[in-house]
C-alpha cells in the first residue's frame, strides 16, 4: 500500500483514513534505515518528523488541516537552512552549523503541512555533477546496470534528493539547480526534476553558490507532483530582492495534457554524433510522439548555446568566490587555530573546503582579478546575453524546446573522469537554461540497453511553468514510464 506512492496517492490514503500520517512517516523512516547504503541522508529528523505527523493527525481529526497535502513526507537538500536542524551544504566547514532561522521554501512546506524526514546529501556547496564532492561521501544511484552490481553516480548536485525519491525513501524532495543540479540527477535516476524560472521561487535561506543562477525546485515521481510542489514553494518573497512579483499560479489545478496546435522546437546544436544511440532514439521517438498528439515540430537554432558551458564556468565560480568569502571561521562553522587572524583564515578555509570547492574559488577569484575581469568575466556576461537572446528569438516561433537532459546515462562511481573539465560536460544541455533564467523540466522517457533511465528535457520561456508542465504531462501520459529500480540495497 505504501510502495512508490505519489503525493496524490498518499494524500488519498490519508483522506480515506486507510493510513495515518504517523504510520506513513514510520514506514518511510524504516525505508530510510533500510536504505542506509545509498547514503542519501546527511541527517534524519526522526523525532521531529514523528511529532509533526502526530500534529497532522490531530489536525485531520479536527478538520483543521493546513492544506490538501498535510502529513506527506518529503526530503530536503542539505542546502536549505532549517531552524534548529543541522545544515551543512555537505561541507566540513559547516559540519557544526545549526541555523536559528528557516528558509522561505522550507517554511512554505511547513505551512502547507509537509513533513521533512531529514536533510539530503549533495555535492559540497552544490558544486558537482556526481555527488562525489560531498564531505559525507558519495550517494549511490538506486539504479544499477542490468545483471550487474556496479555502483553508479546519482548525478549532482542534488544527488541525494533524486536518489531518495527514486529509491522511495521519501515521496518527493527539494533540490536546487544552478547549472542542471535538479534536472541532471533526475535524468540519471528516472525521476521528474523541475527547475523553475529564476525568481519564481525564493532563494532566501538557501546556502548560496552562484546567486544569479541558483533556483530551488522539486524532484518528484510524477509531473502532477511537480506541479503540486511548485504550488507550495513558489511565490513572491519580500526577503529576497530577486523574487518575482508576478502573481502565483495554481499549477496543479490548471494542469492539462493538450498539446494540439503547440509548436515544439528541435535545436540542431544539441544534435551530436557523440550522443548515445539510445538517447538519440528516445529524443526522436518523443518528437514523433508529440507530433502524433497534435503538436508541430519545428527545427530551430540556438547558435550561442554551444558557448554556454565555458560561459557558465566563468560566471558561476566568480559568484561562488564572492559568496564563499563569508566562510572564514569567525562567526560560525569550522574554526582552525592559527598563529594570527590571517593564519586562522587560511587554515580554516584550507581544512574546511574540499578540492572542487577550492578549485572553483580559485577560478572565480582569477577571472574577477585586475587585468582579467574584462577578458573573462565581462566577456562571459556578454555571451550570456546572447544566449538569452537566442532563446527569446526561438520562443517567438515555438512554445517549447525539446532536448536530451544529459549527454549520457548514469556512469560508474569508480570511473569518474580525473579531468574536472570532462565532468563539467555532464551539464552541457542544462546550463543554457540557468544562464537564460528560464524554466526546464527533465522527465524519464525510456531505459537504455543497460536498463538505465534516459531523461528528456523540456524548456519554455520565462514564467511559463504551466505550459511546461502541460506538455510534460502529455509526454508522461503517452509514454507511461513506470520503471523502478530493483531494491538491491535492502537485501
Amino acid at each position: 500500500m505504501t510502495e512508490n506512492l505519489s503525493i496524490k496517492q498518499a494524500s488519498d490514503l490519508l483522506k480515506s483514513k486507510h493510513i495515518s500520517s504517523k504510520e506513513l512517516i514510520q514506514t518511510y523512516l524504516k525505508k530510510i534505515k533500510a536504505g542506509k547504503e545509498l547514503n542519501c541522508f546527511n541527517f534524519i529528523s526522526e523525532e521531529t518528523a514523528l511529532l509533526d505527523a502526530t500534529k497532522s493527525d490531530e489536525r485531520r481529526a479536527s478538520n483543521s488541516l493546513k492544506g490538501d497535502f498535510d502529513g506527506i513526507p518529503i526530503g530536503v537538500k542539505d542546502l536549505f537552512c532549517t531552524q534548529g536542524i543541522l545544515t551543512t551544504a555537505s561541507s566540513k566547514i559547516l559540519s557544526n552549523f545549526i541555523p536559528n532561522y528557516e528558509s522561505t521554501v522550507t517554511m512554505n512546506c511547513k505551512e502547507s503541512g509537509l513533513i521533512s524526514l531529514g536533510k539530503l546529501n549533495c555535492d559540497e556547496f552544490a558544486m558537482g555533477s556526481t555527488n562525489k564532492t560531498s564531505y559525507f561521501g558519495p550517494v549511490k544511484n538506486p539504479w544499477r546496470p542490468k545483471d550487474s552490481k556496479i555502483d553508479l553516480v546519482p548525478g549532482g548536485s542534488s544527488g541525494g534528493s533524486a536518489a531518495a525519491v527514486a529509491a522511495d525513501l521519501c515521496i518527493a524532495s527539494l533540490g536546487t539547480d544552478t547549472g542542471g543540479s535538479i534536472r541532471q540527477p533526475a535524468s540519471f535516476t528516472g525521476t521528474v526534476g523541475l527547475k523553475p524560472s529564476y525568481g519564481r521561487v525564493s532563494r532566501w535561506g538557501i546556502v548560496a553558490f552562484a546567486s544569479s543562477l541558483d533556483q530551488a525546485g522539486p524532484i518528484t515521481k510524477t509531473v502532477d507532483d511537480a506541479a503540486i510542489m511548485l504550488d507550495i514553494i513558489s511565490g513572491h518573497d519580500k526577503k529576497d530582492s530577486t523574487s518575482s512579483i508576478k502573481e502565483k499560479e495554481n499549477y496543479s489545478k490548471n494542469i492539462n495534457s493538450n498539446v494540439k496546435g503547440m509548436k515544439i522546437g528541435f535545436p540542431k546544436e544539441f544534435m551530436s554524433d557523440d550522443l548515445p544511440k539510445s538517447t538519440l532514439k528516445a529524443w526522436e521517438e518523443c518528437k514523433d510522439l508529440l507530433k502524433s498528439n497534435g503538436a508541430e515540430i519545428i527545427n530551430i537554432s540556438l547558435p550561442h548555446t554551444m558557448s554556454a558551458l565555458p560561459t557558465y564556468y566563468i560566471i558561476a565560480p566568480a559568484e561562488a568566490s564572492s559568496n564563499l568569502a563569508r566562510y572564514d571561521g569567525v562567526r560560525y562553522g569550522l574554526r582552525e587555530k592559527g598563529n594570527d587572524l590571517i593564519d586562522m583564515y587560511e587554515r580554516t578555509r584550507s581544512e574546511g573546503f574540499g578540492d572542487e570547492v577550492k578549485r572553483r574559488i580559485l577560478i572565480g577569484t582569477y577571472v574577477l582579478s585586475s587585468g582579467y575581469y574584462d577578458a573573462y568575466y565581462l566577456k562571459a556576461q556578454k555571451v550570456r546575453s546572447l544566449i538569452k537572446d537566442d532563446f527569446n528569438k526561438a520562443f517567438e516561433k515555438v512554445d517549447a524546446i525539446l532536448t536530451p537532459s544529459t549527454p549520457s546515462t548514469a556512469f560508474e562511481i569508480a570511473n569518474e573522469p580525473n579531468d574536472p573539465v570532462q565532468n563539467y560536460f555532464n551539464d552541457i544541455f542544462t546550463v543554457p537554461v540557468n544562464l537564460a533564467g528560464i524554466p526546464g523540466i527533465s522527465l524519464p522517457f525510456a531505459n537504455d540497453e543497460k536498463n538505465l533511465p534516459i531523461g528528456l528535457q523540456l524548456i519554455t520561456n520565462s514564467f511559463e511553468e504551466q505550459k511546461l508542465l502541460n506538455i510534460a504531462k502529455n509526454i508522461e501520459e503517452t509514454v507511461q514510464y513506470q520503471a523502478v529500480p530493483e531494491k538491491w540495497w535492502t537485501q
